[in-house]
């Protein structure tokens, strides 16, 4: 029986890093190298190897992941039968959301990365590497959209978080846990989820949008210029459920006939609210002021898809949300 074909795609981060002459440990290794350094990979896949970026995570952009996408959605069209990403693990979360939203169909896309560099005793890369591979080449995997495969947990894309800047074990899906584990070698899922719609992977970076986080007593200076700054969108991280201060309101409100505002929270999970709090700055009053709730999404998750919907046109973007409410 023929292996299913697997394509790697390296964007860089620590599971490629060794030591550089600068000091500190640096993107280096590519795509065939990290492939080379884990022999068991060869039992899984007929694996395509290539390393479109050598970056740290933090380097990466939106442009770069429209082009990851782009070769994703070429590559099952030509017959690959799965793709694993690997990345720095700084922006996984937003990388595997942004695929998530513009990768189609139902092959496997797995998305993942190492906590300690290359050279590391005890470098958590090749085993993640594994992992990601047995998940993107199982039939299993189909039909869920993009996932998050480190540490053995496998993650949805729209729930998966970093909780820890150095553990391997910094990846939690604190609203509905991780979907399944890798264990004897294959995956195995208690749950699944529904895939969600995807949007119109067009050429370039979606706008700039902007996420601001209220903190208490914040006055909202920062608010009233975002428009003029040249953004194309906001995503306003409140407290709780939702609220900000009174004299905030009408600030957003105001920014809200200018450019899309989407409410989110700053809490680590949970939904925004609808339909609980009615005091000026609280969620009723904000959304009759015309913010959009981001719904279970994180202000991070919320930015992105507020880029991609508004090159839709802002009628489309409480369309684009719903499904996340």
């Amino acid at each position: 029986m023929a292996l299913p074909r697997l394509l790697f795609l390296s964007l860089g981060g620590t599971i490629t890093m060794v030591p550089s002459e600068s000091g500190g440990i640096a993107p280096k290794l590519g795509a065939a190298e990290l492939v080379a350094s884990v022999p068991a990979l060869k039992d899984v896949g007929d694996i395509e190897a290539h390393s479109p970026f050598k970056l740290p995570s933090p380097s990466l952009t939106q442009a770069n992941l429209v082009e990851v996408a782009d070769r994703l959605n070429k590559a099952f069209a030509s017959g690959i039968d799965g793709a694993v990403v690997i990345q720095g693990t700084d922006t996984i979360e937003e990388s595997a959301f942004l695929l998530d939203l513009l990768v189609g169909g139902d092959k496997p896309v797995v998305v993942t990365g190492a906590m300690r560099g290359a050279d590391a005793p005890g470098a958590d890369g090749p085993a993640n590497l594994l992992a990601a591979a047995r998940v993107a080449a199982s039939p299993a995997s189909r039909g869920m959209g993009v996932l998050a495969v480190l540490n053995y947990d496998i993650h949805a894309a729209r729930f998966v978080q970093k909780s820890h800047t150095a553990l391997p074990s910094a990846f939690l899906s604190p609203l509905v846990g991780p979907l399944g584990v890798v264990a004897e070698g294959k995956p195995l899922f208690y749950c699944r989820v529904t895939r969600n719609p995807t949007l119109p992977l067009d050429p370039g970076p979606p706008p700039p949008v902007a996420l601001i986080k209220i903190p208490m007593g914040d006055d909202g200076r920062l608010l009233r210029d975002i428009a003029k700054l040249g953004y194309a969108g906001a995503v306003i991280e409140g407290m709780g459920a939702g609220h900000v201060h009174a004299d905030v309101a009408p600030i957003l409100g105001e920014l809200a006939t200018k450019i899309p505002v989407v409410l989110s929270s700053r809490s680590m999970t949970g939904p925004v609210f609808t339909s609980t709090y009615g005091y000026p700055g609280a969620e009723i009053d904000l959304i009759k002021r015309g913010l959009t709730p981001s719904g279970y999404l994180s202000g991070l998750k919320a930015r992105l898809l507020l880029g991609l919907a508004v090159r839709q046109g802002t009628k489309k973007i409480a369309e684009a949300f719903a499904p996340y409410q």
